[in-house]
């Protein structure tokens, strides 16, 4: 029972420090991209140490559960775990993570239902607003243009994704800064940025007393942003995606004194008017492979002692 035990100590190790390390380090608004593909590959990391200490438990606890799980391996493999040790444990662990595992997809399936059912109100609200004429065909591409007095602009993702913007927007935003805004918003629908988001909103909804998955959330919102200005930026100029920015939120108050849920936005602007110097591709490339391994971790630890006795 010692490698159950010590995937869960390496899963609560994990969510502990990596966030903190994460928050400490000065390269995560540098190269936003880099930073996503850290905290999925974390979280993941942090899963399947609870997963494979589900298996191994369930394992000691119930013989039918470890027939399956060590099937094609030899005596010695079954041996090297002592799962006979630990018994009166294993069960309540077992069940333990076995019910944070359904409560997590039960809590991914409402994410994912209640955005659908929220697409679902806005596209009928698309129709009401913008109707077509007796005769008309929806157009080939996928943008919207919706009468309003409030410069917005949003991407309804689904199988017909619509790229929807208002009148106000576009008589505020002049020439490229429209494509900017474009852009920002065709790089989310292209990074498939909205699965990131329901997948960290179901982890911190569901478990609102683990920080680390309301970190999670909270950096996959914010740095999900920071890349779409890259995007635009890249092809459109780092001033011009700032005006763009800074046209179409400024009737908010978001750069007031007072904090509004858009408070990220002055930080937004002033990231791109006084860029930081992008880390080298070495040391991207280091930081992505680094991030890979975080999660082959708990896989080695749950593996070792079979390949040890193997050898």
């Amino acid at each position: 029972m010692m490698v159950p035990a010590a995937l869960l100590l390496l899963g609560a190790l994990t969510a502990v420090v990596a966030p903190r390390l994460l928050a400490r380090a000065d390269w995560p608004d540098r190269e936003p991209v880099v930073a996503l593909w850290m905290w999925q590959c974390v979280v993941v990391a942090v899963l399947l140490c609870c997963a494979l200490s589900m298996a191994l438990s369930a394992a000691a606890a119930w013989s039918a559960v470890r027939g399956q799980v060590f099937a094609p391996a030899p005596h010695g493999v079954v041996e090297a775990y002592a799962l006979s040790t630990g018994r009166p444990w294993a069960a309540t662990t077992a069940v333990v993570l076995a019910c944070g595992g359904m409560w997590t997809g039960a809590m991914l399936v409402r994410e994912i239902a209640g955005a659908r059912r929220r697409r679902r109100l806005r596209r009928t609200e698309l129709l009401v607003r913008s109707p077509l004429l007796p005769g008309e065909e929806p157009g080939p591409g996928p943008l919207v243009v919706l009468e309003g007095e409030r410069p917005d602009a949003w991407w309804l993702p689904g199988a017909r994704s619509r790229l929807v913007i208002t009148t106000a927007a576009l008589r505020r935003l002049k020439g490229r800064q429209l494509d900017a805004l474009l852009a920002h918003e065709q790089g989310h629908a292209r990074a498939r940025h909205d699965w990131l988001l329901h997948c960290s909103s179901a982890l911190a909804d569901g478990f609102p007393q683990v920080p680390v998955f309301a970190a999670f959330r909270d950096e996959m919102h914010r740095l999900v942003e920071l890349a779409a200005d890259d995007m635009a930026s890249r092809r459109f100029g780092r001033l011009t995606t700032a005006l763009a920015l800074v046209e179409l939120n400024e009737d908010r108050g978001v750069f007031g004194p007072c904090p509004t849920p858009q408070a990220q936005v002055p930080q937004r602007v002033d990231r791109l008017l006084t860029p930081p110097d992008r880390l080298t591709a070495a040391r991207r490339l280091r930081l992505t492979a680094a991030a890979a391994l975080v999660p082959v971790v708990p896989v080695l630890v749950a593996f070792g002692p079979g390949l040890r006795a193997l050898g």
